[in-house]
């Protein structure tokens, strides 16, 4: 077969703009193209990975040397019944895209990442989980089949009983076993456009940790933010966004709220200023006592309990409120280090990294909580407890003082028994890999990586700083 890729020598970076990455990339159009991809990485010596709209806090879509498979031109809804919520869509549509397709006929996807502009392939490789994780579980348990690219030119289609090793490993898998072409998922039904929030503040880290525990069975969706910066009694203060959707015949203007125009997110501040200046702004206040002051100021702002409304897409996308955001940031980027912990363990270990993180001068500036619940997946991030995401700015100056501290952290994660999400970290070594998910569980993926990909052609320079 005649090979007629063109490809790009580019450099890419993740979403935090930390790490970069030089390669070939080639726009894959079809599922032909991916093929013939790999016939060239064959031929060429060549490593392929398979990146949506790069929006990982790592290195899980960047191969240095290699060929990137830029998988946003494969982006059409193939099929979508508002009858039984079912669609079918390639693996480069966004979930943008899905939501306003199916949210007009009553319907959301049933599990969302912080931004809408991820692409489904990138979900499923992820596994991503949303503020409900601890009710349906992550986005894998949604999926009724999808179809993959093997590096043997074998196209499978796995379900939950067809196929099951494969369909329970490549979701979550890393885009290492194959490339996702097509994705069928079920949508859940919603009577609104509309979500009822109740927010209130919490004093402490058992404060929001026990409100969390509490709380979750009693909402369709829970958050918290926490002030990475307060220390002391103040330690792990913040609030809780609890979220449920509205029942039949609770919103009285339920056919307006449910139209695309009612979901926008505004562009401009206060209807003036363009969004996308913001970032320019934000930078001077970027260093640890600028964020001091904002997050204090947003606590303060948090000690009045309320409960209002507020559309699905301004709930679930706070991410993208404030386009590229992460600049503010500034040119050595962000880090983003999230850890998920029993709920037994949660609190002393989150205890010790804040105050570890206090001493060496080196604060988060965000941190956000969430309840979780086990899975079925292989290389499965969750557990019955919680997860804490804090964002490190990152500096040529402290570049080295922050990998030395997270690697720290791993340390107090493991001694706690709590894991790891491979779509955030970017500094989990292949020893701590090994440790949380086990000598069998890494032994399992590496044989059906051998059984799906026997050149080993699919390789990010995530998959060799965790499994090489």
């Amino acid at each position: 077969m005649p090979i007629n890729l063109n490809a790009t020598f580019t450099q890419l970076d993740n979403f935090g703009h930390s790490l970069k990455s030089t390669c070939y990339r080639i726009q894959v159009a079809k599922t032909e193209d991916i093929h013939e991809a790999f016939q060239l990485a064959k031929k060429l010596g060549l490593t392929v990975t398979a990146r949506g709209t790069g929006l990982s806090y790592n290195d899980a879509s960047l191969n240095g040397g290699g060929i990137t498979l830029d998988m946003t031109g494969m982006n059409k809804i193939l099929e979508w019944d508002p009858a039984s919520g079912v669609v079918r869509c390639e693996s480069g549509v966004t979930l943008e895209q899905l939501w306003k397709r199916v949210e007009p006929d009553g319907w959301w996807p049933p599990v969302v990442s912080g931004t809408m502009k991820t692409t489904l392939g990138g979900c499923l490789a992820a596994n991503i989980h949303g503020k409900n994780n601890y009710r349906v579980g992550p986005i894998g348990e949604h999926v009724l089949e999808f179809t993959a690219m093997l590096p043997t030119g074998a196209l499978v289609t796995c379900a939950p009983k067809k196929n099951a090793d494969l369909f329970h490993a490549m979701i979550s898998g890393l885009g290492m076993l194959g490339v996702f072409t097509t994705v069928t998922m079920k949508m859940k039904h919603i009577h609104s456009g509309l979500i009822s929030v109740d927010a209130w503040h919490v004093k402490n880290l058992k404060h929001q940790l026990n409100s969390l525990l509490e709380h979750a069975p009693d909402h369709d969706y829970i958050v918290g933010w926490l002030d990475t910066t307060a220390k002391g009694k103040s330690l792990g203060r913040g609030q809780i966004h609890a979220a449920n959707n509205l029942k039949e015949g609770e919103d009285p203007n339920a056919q307006e709220t449910m139209k695309l125009s009612h979901q926008h997110l505004p562009d401009r501040l206060f209807g003036v200023m363009p969004k996308k200046l913001l970032h320019y702004l934000m930078n001077p206040f970027l260093n640890n006592l600028g964020v001091w002051a904002i997050n204090t100021g947003k606590y303060i702002s948090a000690l009045r309990d309320h409960t209002f409304r507020q559309s699905h897409a301004e709930y679930h996308f706070l991410l993208d409120y404030v386009p590229d955001w992460e600049r503010s940031f500034g040119r050595g980027g962000l880090i983003q280090y999230q850890s998920f912990l029993p709920k037994e363990t949660a609190e002393e270990a989150w205890r010790e990294m804040l105050e570890l993180s206090h001493r060496r001068g080196l604060p988060s500036y965000l941190g956000v909580t969430k309840r979780h619940r086990p899975d079925k997946f292989l290389l499965t991030h969750a557990v019955d407890g919680f997860s804490l995401a804090m964002d490190f700015k990152v500096t040529d100056k402290n570049r080295a003082r922050l990998h030395a501290l997270l690697q720290e952290f791993d340390r107090i994660v493991l001694s706690g028994g709590g894991r790891f999400y491979f779509a955030k970290n970017s500094e989990t070594s292949a020893e701590t890999t090994r440790a949380f998910l086990g000598d069998e569980v890494v032994a399992k993926f590496k044989k059906l990586k051998k059984r799906c990909d026997p050149n080993g052609l699919l390789e990010s320079d995530l998959y060799r700083r965790i499994f090489k």
